[in-house]
């Protein structure tokens, strides 16, 4: 039951890096990326790639994420364009339409290029027994892994120049550019950061068990659902329906099996969106 208990946290870190970059970009530039998912996939087929032609574990998976950083870059300057010189409803609504078609192509394009390519990353040691309780070095690793993540974005964000004009835009984007704040630079740089978390999320994946190329729409849905539940706008939020959707997703899972585990989180989605529509921090916190 503990080892269960440990493994939900862990997932919930996960979610939590899925979920974050969609909140983050979300509340930056008032668009959610439909292609959130592939950007992870696109790390582990690129880390899987190199590591075939000979690099080392560690290297290839840094250019793996700056692969997926860069990607989102040129996402933002390239395909998001139209997006942004819209407001309200019709830059969310277009925006929607054109990273929906990125994932479809990144998908079609995966699975004729790399149909076979997936990464597995294994540790050399696989499990510790601590005070009685087996537990997964992998889930150990993951779990340090993403909370010096989400330390270094809270560092970031309050104690850097660059994080308060992020909140500065989030708050009042209007207000920020009277203030002579660079949106647009301040925009790419957050969806590049965006794409490093969905990066770290499919290492996560595929130090649990493999991240495949067909895997983007699973995990773009999973970061919906997390964003939703805890509040697109809100990053506490995030992390805290990140938590509990792990728990949900590994006891779950553990005792109802996979399937009913989807249903699950779908479950949890819709009657957020029924009872508390703004999720479960209504401000951006």
């Amino acid at each position: 039951m503990i080892a269960v208990l440990f493994d939900g946290l862990v997932q919930g870190l996960q979610l939590g890096l899925l979920g974050v970059g969609i909140t983050l970009v979300y509340g930056l530039g008032g668009v959610l990326n439909l292609a959130h998912g592939q950007l992870a996939v696109v790390t582990g087929v690129a880390a899987a790639l190199l590591i075939g032609a000979g690099f080392h574990q560690v290297p290839a998976v840094v250019l793996g994420l700056l692969v997926a950083g860069l990607m989102a870059v040129v996402v933002d300057r390239t395909l998001l364009l139209p997006a942004y010189y819209r407001h309200g409803e019709e830059r969310l609504l277009l925006a929607l339409i054109l990273t929906l078609g990125l994932a479809f192509v990144v998908d079609g394009f995966l699975a004729y290029r790399y149909p076979s390519i997936a990464l597995t990353l294994r540790l050399p040691i696989p499990a510790l027994t601590l005070a009685g309780v087996r537990i997964r070095t992998v889930s150990l690793a993951v779990s340090g892994l993403a909370l010096l993540a989400f330390a270094l974005l809270a560092l970031f964000l309050q104690r850097t120049p660059l994080g308060r004009a992020v909140r500065s835009i989030m708050q009042n984007e209007t207000g920020a550019v009277l203030c002579g704040i660079d949106v647009d630079r301040t925009r790419t740089i957050i969806v590049g950061l965006s794409g490093l978390l969905a990066g770290l999320a499919g290492l996560a994946q595929a130090l649990f068990s493999h991240l495949g190329p067909e895997m983007g729409p699973e995990l773009t849905v999973l970061a919906l659902i997390v964003a939703v539940v805890g509040g697109v706008r809100s990053l506490t939020g995030t992390f805290i329906a990140s938590l509990l959707l792990g728990l949900v997703y590994a006891f779950s899972s553990f005792y109802v099996g996979t399937y009913l585990t989807w249903v699950l989180l779908l479950l949890a989605a819709l009657l957020t969106l029924l009872v508390r529509p703004e999720g479960l921090l209504a401000y951006w916190t």
